[in-house]
């Protein structure tokens, strides 16, 4: 079977526990792109804080964002998919927040907004390269579509939070939990609208490409890359993924740090 796709998660399978991509994941994907096999990357980040992902492997096709709320472009900013939250919605998470002294973050293509400093804006600004913009959420919440929220999970205490979060929304949204191996004790929750997936956008992107799932390969670690890997032929397991990751896989490559995304390369696309 000739691969003609590759879509690959960032991090914990491209980005490793230093942030950084190694040389031969590097030198991989590139040997990808030369044989024409479209590359793509489908991250639970926003598209902004994607783009050093982006420009430091010369891509310049769509990618998936916000845990495929979002299809898009950055070279041409074209925009082949959109699902963002619905608004009434966003306002009763934002004001359910408020009342219980919840912190949330929102989400737009290129836009992270918040209404008050928090410990998380660090790992924003020094990892992920972007700085919160501080509004009074009514201000936004008719004017910019809000592809995703987000709350942080670092203790037994956030944990609490976001679960009386759930308990109240319910199937309002769907829930995605991300990892990154630089946060290793941090689970990022992404809060999406109720029909947005990985796996939804990957069929999407398949389509729009006019690629079958046998012609298409997948690499992730997370428990969000799980509907991505059943949306495809090959399905490839990051050697540091979750359990309930692995069993899905058709294929467990090596580690983040050990550059596993060359590895499955190697082994789908011999030399």
């Amino acid at each position: 079977m000739k691969y003609k796709m590759a879509v690959i998660d960032v991090d914990g399978t491209l980005v490793n526990s230093e942030g950084n991509i190694s040389e031969e994941d590097k030198l991989a994907v590139k040997r990808l792109q030369k044989s024409y096999v479209e590359v793509v990357l489908c991250t639970g980040r926003s598209a902004k804080s994607t783009l050093p992902v982006i420009t430091g492997l010369g891509l310049k096709s769509f990618h998936i964002f916000c845990d495929g709320a979002l299809i898009y472009n950055h070279t041409s900013a074209a925009t082949a998919f959109s699902r963002p939250l619905e608004p009434a919605t966003v306002r009763e998470a934002v004001d359910f927040c408020r009342k219980n002294n919840l912190y949330l973050e929102l989400y737009s293509t290129m836009k992270l907004f918040a209404e008050k400093p928090n410990s998380s804006d660090e790992i924003n600004h020094s990892f992920f390269g972007v700085n919160p913009e501080f509004v009074n959420f009514d201000d936004i919440l008719d004017k910019e579509p809000l592809l995703k929220a987000e709350m942080l999970i670092r203790n037994k205490e956030d944990a609490a939070r976001v679960k009386l979060f759930k308990d109240n929304f319910g199937d309002t949204f769907n829930y995605s939990v991300a990892h990154s191996p630089a946060y290793p004790d941090v689970d990022f929750v992404n809060i999406l609208h109720p029909q947005v997936s990985k796996g939804a956008a990957v069929k999407k992107i398949m389509t729009d490409y006019g690629y079958l799932p046998a012609e298409v390969i997948a690499i992730g670690d997370g428990l969000n890359d799980i509907s991505m890997l059943e949306a495809v032929g090959a399905s490839v397991a990051m050697g540091n993924a979750f359990d309930e990751v692995k069993k899905v896989a058709n294929y467990i490559t090596e580690t983040v740090d050990n550059h596993g995304v060359a590895s499955a390369i190697n082994f789908f696309f011999p030399v």
